[in-house]
Order: C-alpha cells, then sequence, then structure tokens
C-alpha cells in the first residue's frame, strides 16, 4: 500500500443522519428531508446522504433566528394620537347603566301582531 505524502491532509469523517440529528435534537427523518430538498448541505454516497463537521456548521448557521429589529419611527412621520371623547372618560360609576332589550318573541306579541 503506497504511503500518502504528508503534506496531504487527512480525509473529513462523514457523519449519518441520525449523528447529525442528535447532535441538533431532531429527528433523522428531518435531516434526510431537508438534504432531499436540498435546504442543507450534504455529502452523497450512493444512495445515503452523509454530512461532515463543517456541514453541520452550515446547517447551524442556515437555520439560526436573529431578533427582529424594529424600526425607528421617523418624527416626520408619527400621526398625532386621537384624544378619548368626553363620554368614554367618564367615570364607570357616573355613566348611564345599559339595559338589555326585551327579546324579540316579547316584543312582537307587545305589539298584537299574529306570527
Amino acid at each position: 500500500m503506497p504511503e500518502r505524502p504528508h503534506h496531504e491532509a487527512p480525509l473529513p469523517r462523514l457523519y449519518c443522519p441520525e449523528e447529525i440529528a442528535d447532535v441538533l435534537g431532531c429527528s433523522a427523518w428531518w435531516v434526510q428531508d431537508r438534504a432531499r430538498r436540498r435546504l442543507i448541505p450534504f455529502t452523497r454516497v450512493g444512495r445515503a446522504y452523509r454530512f461532515t463537521a463543517e456541514h453541520l456548521v452550515e446547517i447551524i448557521r442556515l437555520n439560526e433566528e436573529r431578533p427582529a429589529r424594529m424600526p425607528e419611527p421617523e418624527v416626520a412621520t408619527r400621526r398625532p394620537v386621537p384624544r378619548p371623547s368626553a363620554s368614554r372618560t367618564a367615570h364607570p360609576a357616573q355613566a348611564e347603566r345599559l339595559r338589555a332589550r326585551s327579546p324579540r318573541r316579547l316584543r312582537r306579541d307587545q305589539f298584537g301582531t299574529a306570527a
């Protein structure tokens, strides 16, 4: 068997979907499905999906979520806040109490109409 030259780097270790799923805390099905749909990087050996450590780092980076930044409101585009009307600002005890209306059937009979 011929010896490899010393300047050659060792071959990267290939991980199966189950090993990647264990690291990510997800199912192997998810890893294989994402690879099949070409949403994550992978190496194909025959019909098997294999992943390197660099692939794992890239998968983590691709699925990283950043916090949403709220846009700073511009001073010129601010609208004045509408003031509530006087009737809404009255104290609830001072406001007029609402009464439920009578049921429809009673109202019809009240007017003496035949149904």
